[in-house]
């Protein structure tokens, strides 16, 4: 009887959910932009024995209009029978509506209970993807089945994914939206990110300092440049992380890309391709498939590049008899190709626990060369003068291997997890540059000789990370979070330069090669706290670090260790909720920035005659205290708008030094330039962001940050930079045009801006000492101290069209163009008491790049499923699930 019983329940949820759902409803290709959806999932137990109840029906239903009666009903939206271990998951469940959940089962009362998913209006999730995607897979707990009801409350549920989601904490910039950087690089999805700045080479900067570079939260060997825009689902801008996040870093805060990566049930992928007016192509295309226990993803791209710069370098030099004065100018050319590939699987041992494992390879080959002419007058009472010109030929390669698995275990309490995860990354490059130089004589331009020089490099990065997490809700409206990290870094490089003979033979020179290995060892443990007492919250957490760095250089048979001591990091975040959907939020967070292994290298580096560098292994590392308070106001029409002022004082500030020394080797005078602690700094500033739609077609975001900096040097041979305000703007404009069609301007305006410390920002992620993927061009001396230098006023505009056709919008094409009116450029002055420069630079302006996209994809959970398996497993067979 009880089979029986079981095989009708079963049959009549599959033939009433077929005949309930609207036709399609399961079926809906990937390219139709359905709203998102979740899941909802949990387990049945005795109320008193607390043992699992198997077979037990569960059904979710939604209160529709029918059109045929004109009334409202209920209609079911899924349904199975629980597993033998009590188990329960329904997939595919729109985020947006209000659900009930009902259960039946013979022996018990039927249960009801109202569930929602924990979104909150406007993004209001903080703009946390993590949280945003956790609340899309609910766990409504061991549900308890007796002789009482048992109600859950209710949550309600309104949200949306817009292009741009503001939180009080970070920022979320969803890259589907953004046309411009389709077809390109992380580089270019940055441009139009708020709060950050990019310079020419990819550098960026957030708030005038570097920021850490995460993927998918956790740190990564790559550079933006090698991360395609394609793969990227979002990028989350964090200016002032809490103690749960590395204290490193801490100048600035956290870049955190987010790759793509579905979990819904069925198929979805896309293909694509784009072509630039170089003549460059791109390939690319992803796949995820969800089944039953597993979920498999592989996103690949392919993209070749041509690169072009042209720079002038002006350079009146101060030391030595005579002084002299230099111009140069440099055209660079770099032609590669590289190559991303990512793929993974999510294991759901059960509803509670799951098991992912992620890897990614890079790669990339590119052929630099770069022609440089270099004129040097000496400024005698008659000046004289010379002329060289140089041919740079490089030839250089770089692999990226990257593996992450992860544990997550979810337990019966709403919001308490414990998650562990191993992630390790391995990057190798090898650099062939071979640099020919011609001088003449002037005036006549008669040759005088030739000098060659080859450079062979290569080098190495391993990175491993154990983390672990866990969560634990104390009340409705308090938590406790705690965790361990260890981060161990190798790092392997050797420069070798030779000299090339009149016989063409290559002679080792010792002087300017360099050889070394170091290892990077940071420990970390943190705890936070958090409540809410009405409409006022509050976070406290403590961090603590310690770490040590071993520096080896084999040739010369040296070593020096350097460890850092237990510091701690406090944090503290309060957060009061005002009326008419306003909110106030201070927050305070102590960080660490430790030299790297080139600040410290206590060795002189010839390599490059006219920038000589050398390390300083006494130097310290930088504490910041960074202090923030933000305002953020929801309007009605979900209009936001945010205003941040923010404060950062950081003590024994790591910069650049130029200091005069005599040359050994030739008893001139020479600069080298190397590293010191300032005795402080600051950074302070007022950020505003704002997202509105100001029609029905035309949304609008805006970003505004003035600020101003200035270090403390307290050395009177240094001159003081003189101390001045300066902001940046930036316009994002998207207008919904007929015909399926969509336009994006965006454009950006900075002011005349100090350079960052220690020069013009970092690209983020990459161990290497050659910097991005395409570098080449400029000038040959660098920049001087962040106190001795600024970069000149520059602007620019990117477009992008969009054009989507065929059913459900499955296909599209696209155009844009970066730096309409080819005004983005470096223009970057220095000057001390040894030296007055100026360099110029211009990369890669008016780039169009046409690009096709093809979505397709089916999401119904009984795909892959044999029409001969009825009425087994779960009880979902044979039932279109809808969405």
């Amino acid at each position: 009887m009880r089979n029986i019983i079981i095989l009708l329940s079963s049959l009549l949820i599959t033939c009433y959910t077929s005949a309930q759902v609207p036709s399609g409803g399961g079926n809906r290709p990937a390219g139709g932009r359905s709203q998102m959806a979740g899941s909802f999932y949990g387990k049945l137990i005795e109320a008193k024995s607390l043992k699992p109840i198997e077979y037990a029906s569960v059904q979710l239903l939604q209160n529709r209009f029918d059109s045929a009666t004109k009334k409202r009903k209920d209609v079911v939206v899924a349904g199975m029978l629980t597993k033998t271990n009590g188990e329960f998951r329904l997939e595919n469940i729109p985020a947006f509506g209000q659900y009930k959940l009902q259960v039946t089962v013979v022996g018990f009362k039927p249960y009801e209970q109202n569930v929602s998913f924990d979104l909150k209006p406007n993004g209001g999730n903080n703009g946390d993807m993590t949280t945003m995607m956790s609340a899309l897979d609910k766990d409504l707990g061991n549900i308890k089945v007796d002789i009482e009801d048992k109600v859950l409350d209710n949550v309600t549920v309104t949200s949306s994914n817009p292009g741009l989601r503001l939180g009080i904490d970070r920022k979320v910039f969803n890259v589907d939206k953004n046309l411009v950087s389709a077809g390109g690089t992380a580089v270019d999805v940055m441009r139009n990110v708020p709060s950050i700045n990019v310079d020419i080479d990819g550098n960026v900067t957030m708030r005038n300092n570097s920021p850490q570079i995460f993927v998918d939260g956790r740190p990564t060997n790559m550079s933006l440049d090698q991360i395609p825009a394609d793969a990227i689902e979002s990028v989350e801008i964090i200016t002032n992380p809490s103690a749960k996040f590395d204290a490193s870093g801490g100048t600035a805060g956290i870049l955190n890309v987010v790759l793509k990566k579905n979990k819904r049930v069925g198929y979805s992928g896309s293909i694509r391709t784009n072509l630039d007016s170089r003549g460059r192509l791109g390939f690319g295309g992803d796949i995820n498939i969800r089944q039953d226990k597993v979920n498999f993803f592989v996103n690949a791209n392919m993209n070749q590049r041509k690169s072009i710069s042209t720079g002038t370098t002006d350079r009146t030099t101060l030391i030595g008899t005579p002084n002299t004065f230099l111009h140069q100018t440099d055209r660079s050319i770099s032609k590669g190709t590289f190559m991303f590939l990512r793929s993974g699987f999510d294991f759901f041992l059960d509803n509670r626990n799951t098991l992912s494992i992620t890897g990614n390879i890079g790669q990339g080959r590119f052929k630099p060369t770069s022609e440089s002419d270099i004129l040097i007058d000496s400024l005698y009472s008659t000046v004289t003068s010379s002329f060289s010109e140089r041919l740079s030929n490089s030839n250089n390669k770089f692999n990226n291997a990257g593996a992450m698995l992860s544990f997550k275990h979810l337990f019966p309490k709403q919001g308490e997890e414990l998650t562990a995860d191993v992630t390790y990354n391995k990057s190798k490059n090898t650099n062939l540059n071979l640099v020919s130089t011609d001088y003449y004589k002037i005036p006549g331009n008669t040759f005088l000789s030739s000098f060659k020089q080859q450079q062979n490099g290569s080098g190495s990065n391993d990175n491993i990370v154990i983390q672990t997490d866990y969560t634990k809700p104390i009340t409705e409206k308090s938590k406790l979070e705690m965790g361990l990290r260890a981060q161990f870094r190798t790092v392997d490089n050797r420069n070798d330069f030779f000299v090339v003979n009149s016989a063409g033979s290559l002679v080792y020179d010792p002087l300017l090669s360099v050889n070394y290995t170091s290892t990077d060892n940071i420990y970390a443990a943190y705890t936070t706290y958090s409540n809410q007492i009405k409409d006022f919250g509050y976070q406290l957490g403590l961090r603590v670090e310690s770490s040590d760095y071993e520096g080896i250089l084999p040739d010369k048979d040296q070593a020096f260790n350097i460890k850092f001591p237990v510091s701690l990091f406090p944090s503290v975040f309060l957060t009061q909720k005002l009326k008419n959907n306003q909110d106030l939020q201070l927050n305070y967070s102590r960080k660490i920035n430790r030299p790297n292994f080139f600040q410290l290298y206590p060795f002189t580096d010839y390599s490059d005659s006219l920038n000589i560098s050398r390390g300083n292994p006494n130097l310290s590392p930088e504490f910041t205290n960074s202090l923030e308070l933000s305002y953020q106001k929801t309007f009605k029409n979900k209009d936001n708008f945010i205003a941040s002022a923010y404060y950062k004082n950081t003590t024994d500030l790591i910069t650049r030094y130029q200091e005069k020394e005599i040359n050994a080797s030739n008893g001139k005078d020479m600069l080298v330039n190397t590293y010191i602690n300032a005795s402080s700094s600051y950074v302070t500033g007022l950020e505003l962001v704002s997202k509105n739609k100001m029609t029905k077609w035309w949304d609008m975001t805006t970003n505004l940050n003035l600020f101003t900096s200035k270090i403390n040097l307290d050395d009177p041979t240094q001159p003081e930079q003189d101390q001045f305000a300066s902001w940046f703007g930036k316009l994002n404009n998207t207008f919904k045009l007929p015909k399926n069609f969509s336009l994006q301007l965006s454009g950006e305006y900075q002011s005349k801006t100090i350079l960052p410390p220690g020069g013009s920002g970092s690209s983020g992620g990459g161990g290497g000492r050659g910097g991005g993927m395409f570098g080449g061009g400029g000038g040959m001396f660098g920049q001087a101290s962040a106190s001795q230098g600024y970069v000149k006023a520059n602007y620019y505009v990117d477009a992008g069209i969009r054009f989507e056709f065929l059913k459900n919008k499955q296909a599209s094409l696209s155009l844009n163009v970066n730096d309409i009116f080819r005004t983005r450029r470096q223009n970057i002055y220095s000057e001390s008491a040894y030296f007055v420069q100026e360099v110029f630079r211009r990369r890669d302006p008016q780039i169009l790049r046409l690009n096709f996209n093809w979505r397709f994809g089916k999401f119904d959970p009984n795909l892959f499923k044999r029409k001969n398996n009825k009425n087994q497993g779960d009880g979902t067979e044979n039932m279109n699930m809808g969405q």
